[in-house]
This record gives C-alpha cells, sequence and structure tokens, in this order.
C-alpha cells in the first residue's frame, strides 16, 4: 500500500468513526433538564415528587395506592441509565418502561414493565416485574433475581446505585451497578408491549405516616429506533 492510499484510508476510517459517534449523539433524548418536571405527568396516587438540586425525588404518602411520574412521550428500543437512591425500611420502588394509563382499564391505573428497585432482604433490585395487569397479563414477576446472587448483591444500602436498561424489540435487560440482572424475552404474543411511557414509582405505604424518599439523577435515555 503506498502512503496515498494509506492516508485515503485512514482519513476513511476516521470519518467513519466520527459520522457513527455522531449519530449515536443525534439518538440520545434529554426526558429530565435537571430543573423541573416539564414533561412528565403524575399518575395513580398521591405520593408527592420535586426537583431538588437536579434529583428528582419522590415522597410517599399515607393510604394512597402506588404512584408513578410518566413522561408524556412514549418511547420503544432504548438504552435507559440513571442513578438511584431509596429509604431503607418496608418500602420499594421502581422504574416503568414501555407502560400505560388507559381511563378505560381500571379507572387509568398504570400498567407495564418495571424493573424493581428493592432494599429489602429479597434483594431483587434489577429484576422485571409486570406492574398492575394489563388487559392480556396479570400482575407479577417476569424474571426476578433468584439464582443470581451477584445482582443480588449488587445493590448498595442507603448510596446511590446505577441502572442500566435495554429494551431492543422483545429482549429487556437490567445490570444494577454494572452487574447483569435481568435478561427477559417477552414471548407473549398477546400481552408484549412494544412501546409505552417512562415512569418513576413511589410505592404505597399503607397507613404509614413517615415519609419515605427515593431519588433519581444523571438520567440518560438513548432511543435506538
Amino acid at each position: 500500500m503506498n502512503s496515498r492510499t494509506w492516508m485515503t484510508s485512514a482519513f476513511a476510517l476516521v470519518f467513519s468513526f466520527s459520522f457513527a459517534t455522531a449519530c449515536l449523539a443525534e439518538r440520545e433524548v434529554k426526558i429530565f433538564n435537571g430543573k423541573d418536571l416539564k414533561g412528565w405527568t403524575k399518575k395513580g396516587g398521591a405520593a408527592t415528587y420535586a426537583v431538588e438540586d437536579g434529583v428528582i425525588v419522590g415522597r410517599s404518602a399515607p393510604n394512597t395506592p402506588n404512584t408513578f411520574l410518566a413522561t408524556d412521550k412514549e418511547y420503544g428500543d432504548f438504552i435507559l441509565e440513571l442513578d438511584f437512591k431509596i429509604d431503607e425500611g418496608e418500602f420499594n420502588s421502581g422504574v416503568q418502561i414501555r407502560s400505560h394509563s388507559k381511563k378505560k382499564h381500571k379507572n387509568g391505573q398504570v400498567y407495564g414493565y418495571q424493573v424493581e428497585i428493592d432494599p429489602l432482604p429479597r434483594a431483587y433490585s434489577g429484576g422485571i416485574y409486570f406492574e398492575g395487569g394489563s388487559p392480556e397479563r396479570e400482575g407479577g414477576w417476569l424474571q426476578s433475581l433468584d439464582g443470581k446472587d451477584e445482582a443480588r448483591k449488587a445493590f448498595k444500602h442507603d448510596d446511590w446505585n446505577h441502572f442500566k436498561i435495554v429494551a431492543k424489540g422483545r429482549h429487556l435487560q437490567t445490570w444494577i451497578n454494572g452487574i447483569p440482572a435481568a435478561d427477559y424475552t417477552d414471548k407473549d404474543e398477546k400481552a408484549f408491549i412494544p412501546k409505552g411511557f417512562i415512569a418513576l414509582q413511589v410505592h404505597g405505604v399503607g397507613p404509614a405516616t413517615d415519609t419515605r424518599e427515593v431519588r433519581w439523577k444523571n438520567i440518560k435515555l438513548t432511543v435506538l429506533e
């Protein structure tokens, strides 16, 4: 290969890499502006959400069902990354993906795939639960973390944790603090949900009046469609 050919090939390689990087950057969608909850809507119960120092803070309320802060837009295939921190005790949370709320179904109760946030002893953070129950599927675990001890031990109590969630077609994958957690393929033709909103859950706490908090920050969404 002569020098001119080598230089041409090198230039083409650098250009291709730069172009691919630019295309990837164009796919990033800013769903949280770090200042307020513009682009999000609360659904379900009476828990509250606020933005404090660039962090979304969800606070429980007594005698109310699960509450969700949902994106106004829907997303199908994507990579979602975020950090979260949750209070200890009898409390859990989750990140909804491809979810829906329709008045004709259980008066608008949120349903869809949920990536669990779980400080309880079972340690299922990163497992995939089907929240709410849809017309085609009852609520319940699609894939817990039973038998995945490394993922169960990855959760850090009273500290910030990191989720990576990949949704591509029927394939859903999660990581917690860099450790692979759930790897689930939805083969149910009727119950499969290809697209929906993303939401942050504050779980119901029954009659408990002591406020419990869950926090989310560094929310990054890259769409793959």
